[in-house]
């Protein structure tokens, strides 16, 4: 039997431009009433690029919850309804300056499932090309090609501490050591 717990009850507390936050009265699966405050997200979409000779293509971008620069694969934040393959094709292009012939898709994560609705959705992109980097207003960054093995160390290590991030490059590296995507 799968476990389950029932909405009974919702109130908005806040609406903002990025997430909304709720106070959820919910039943329990033994009855038993509890209350669930839930921040809901549109979602994200992330992308890693990976060129031919096994670099990938990092950002470092200052984040101010943190109060420092992470490093990060191009990502951003899904509008109402949009699709997110579109989005991370979207974020390729204005974060890093590139296209690509073929997308993998690397699956999707829950960063925060103990109050947040938030999904993120990965994918790889090879056969890159350049195009006009396009940054969002008010967005400033960095972007690096890094070999695919030092940002596996880079991980391991701490140096990237970025989730949707880490579990990109863990993917991808895991995908090419079975032999189900190749570079070079």
């Amino acid at each position: 039997m799968a476990h389950f717990e029932k909405q009974l009850s919702s109130d908005t507390r806040f609406e903002g431009r990025i997430f909304s936050v709720t106070v959820d009265d919910v039943e329990l699966e033994n009855g038993e009433k509890s209350k669930r405050e839930i921040v809901h997200h549109h979602g994200g979409a992330c992308i890693l690029p990976l060129y031919e000779n096994g670099d990938i293509c990092l950002v470092r971008q200052f984040r101010y919850a943190y109060g420092k620069e992470l490093w990060e694969l191009p990502a951003g934040k899904l509008e109402l309804n949009e699709d997110p393959f579109d989005a991370a094709k979207r974020e390729l292009t204005e974060e890093c300056g590139l296209t690509a012939d073929i997308y993998i898709d690397l699956g999707e994560m829950y960063p925060t499932v103990g109050y947040c609705s938030e999904v993120i959705y990965i994918w790889a992109a090879t056969g890159l090309h350049e195009a006009p980097m396009n940054l969002d207003e008010g967005e400033f960054l960095t972007p690096e090609r890094i070999p695919l093995d030092k940002a596996y160390e880079m991980v391991m290590n701490g140096e990237i501490q970025d989730g949707k991030t880490i579990v990109a490059i863990l993917k991808i590296k895991a995908l090419i050591q079975e032999g189900k995507v190749r570079i070079g």
